[in-house]
């Protein structure tokens, strides 16, 4: 049977976990076993705590299904994580699930959105004016940041929010295919900038804040 999980700081609180409660996650000890450096008590006791915020990227839900006990001999660090899931699927309201998890796993912790986006294929077809009307990333931050409000008037500490990202980028293996932008990038004019549809959508939004 499937069921909804979401990825929170690098796949079970691998990061979170030992910061907050002195060691890693129970399913991680069980997975990596000996390979796993241990904490001594005063280690635990100076991690606990050891942080001004946490940083979440958030940009897609994925489904999972139990997967079996990983025995393969070449068994390391690029095999603990079990698997792969299909990339950006937009679920608005998982934001709101990550970070309410968040707030109850890891003792409400001050919390800011370091990466939220979605990107569009570069096509070259485009005139510039079809390029900047972005309207699907006004509605993908619209939906997000609403669910962001409902979770802070539920409790959580959230204390800002980084769309990703301010300029089209170089994209990991997606190269300049990809444009994350609010902000349009002429690749064939000297890098000239463009702000989108988005960009002028944020600004008056924040003017309302």
């Amino acid at each position: 049977m499937l069921h909804y999980e979401l990825w929170i700081l690098c796949s079970d609180g691998k990061f979170a976990e030992p910061l907050t409660s002195g060691d890693y996650p129970q399913s991680m000890r069980s997975l990596v076993g000996s390979r796993l450096p241990k904490f001594t008590k005063e280690q635990s006791k100076l991690l606990i705590g050891s942080f001004d915020f946490l940083g979440l990227n958030y940009y897609t839900g994925y489904y999972a299904s139990d997967a079996p006990q990983n025995n393969s001999v070449y068994a390391s660090y690029t095999t603990d994580a079990g698997g792969a899931s299909e990339w950006l699927n937009i679920y608005p309201q998982g934001i709101q699930h990550l970070l309410l998890y968040t707030k109850k796993k890891y003792h409400n912790p001050v919390i800011y959105i370091t990466e939220n986006g979605v990107d569009e294929l570069n096509d070259p077809k485009l005139s510039l004016a079809e390029a900047l009307n972005d309207t699907h990333r006004i509605d993908y931050y619209n939906r997000h940041l609403h669910y962001v409000q409902s979770s802070i008037d539920n409790g959580v500490k959230v204390k800002g929010f980084f769309p990703w990202t301010l300029l089209d980028d170089f994209e990991w293996s997606s190269g300049f295919s990809v444009r994350f932008g609010i902000t349009y990038v002429d690749y064939n004019d000297r890098l000239k900038r463009h702000p989108k549809l988005s960009a002028h959508w944020f600004k008056s939004f924040l003017k309302k804040y």
